[in-house]
């Protein structure tokens, strides 16, 4: 059976409902267990395209005009993580601040961004984008233009650079120890339209994703929290940067190659929780 956005496939179908029952705006229907799910009214325009649909038949009956059932890989079983594995994963994440004088292949730095960009997104709007600072003379100016931020600030006595130290750091960087990038070739930023509600938490989820899979690719990150608060109000930075029109940075993280490894799972804080 074909609408003009679904498809299912009437061999396959089992009529068991889940497409209707997952269907997160509740536009699939189903009127009896001999008939195949069909849209709501309005339902064309109400979809976000989440491919949950796709995702769940597990016949693989179900097919959507922009998520092509065959170009939905599927899940392999055998490379689901137990949960002794996923809490190492989780657990041995470092913030990374020593590097490697070694550049970083863009291809990598472009796995990165690939996997990132299924991180969920409020409503699925998807309105995360990236920029990849690759150039380390670039990544340098940056830094510099960070720092001359953090001079202006200094000297007009901020009560943010007296929180932040902004003193101790400068004294580094006119020593050769640059602390805005800790010495990392690259720097990934995430950037979304200032207006739309989902821009920060899009982009803050997108980058947690790029972190762990550095991991997983023998990298490393960190998030850099300088050059972040600078970018959004230090107008050379911004210029620099030259974001697309309306666009804000809302995250930046800093990528290479560790120079050590780690050997132990520190501990954290025993997390305060309230049951009711």
């Amino acid at each position: 059976m074909t609408m003009t956005l679904l498809t299912v496939d009437p061999q396959k179908c089992k009529h068991d409902g889940i497409c209707v029952e997952t269907c997160p705006m509740g536009i699939i229907k189903l009127k009896s267990k001999e008939d195949l799910p069909t849209l709501i009214p309005g339902g064309e325009e109400l979809c976000i395209q989440c491919g949950h649909c796709v995702a769940v038949c597990p016949h693989g009956a179900m097919d959507h005009s922009a998520i092509p059932v065959d170009q939905c890989p599927p899940i392999q079983k055998e490379l689901l993580l137990s949960d002794p594995q996923a809490e190492q994963f989780l657990r041995m994440r470092r913030s990374i601040r020593c590097y490697k004088k070694k550049s970083v292949p863009r291809e990598l730095l472009a796995r990165l961004i690939e996997v990132a960009r299924h991180a969920p997104t409020g409503h699925n709007s998807q309105p995360v984008e990236w920029l990849v600072i690759y150039d380390e003379q670039e990544v340098r100016r940056l830094a510099g233009m960070v720092i001359d931020w953090m001079r202006h600030l200094v000297a007009e006595k901020s009560p943010l650079a007296a929180m932040l130290h902004m003193d101790l750091v400068i004294k580094s960087w006119e020593a050769g120890t640059e602390r805005i990038f800790r010495g990392a070739p690259h720097v990934i930023v995430a950037h979304a339209p200032q207006a739309h509600r989902a821009s920060q938490s899009s982009c803050t989820i997108a980058l947690t994703y790029l972190e762990l899979m550095t991991t997983a690719l023998g990298l490393g990150g960190c998030w850099a929290g300088y050059f972040t608060a600078a970018s959004q109000i230090w107008p050379p930075l911004i210029d620099a940067l030259a974001l697309p029109a309306g666009n804000m940075l809302f995250g930046a993280m800093m990528v290479g190659y560790p120079k050590y490894r780690y050997y132990r799972m520190p501990l954290r804080k025993t997390p305060k929780t309230i049951w009711r």
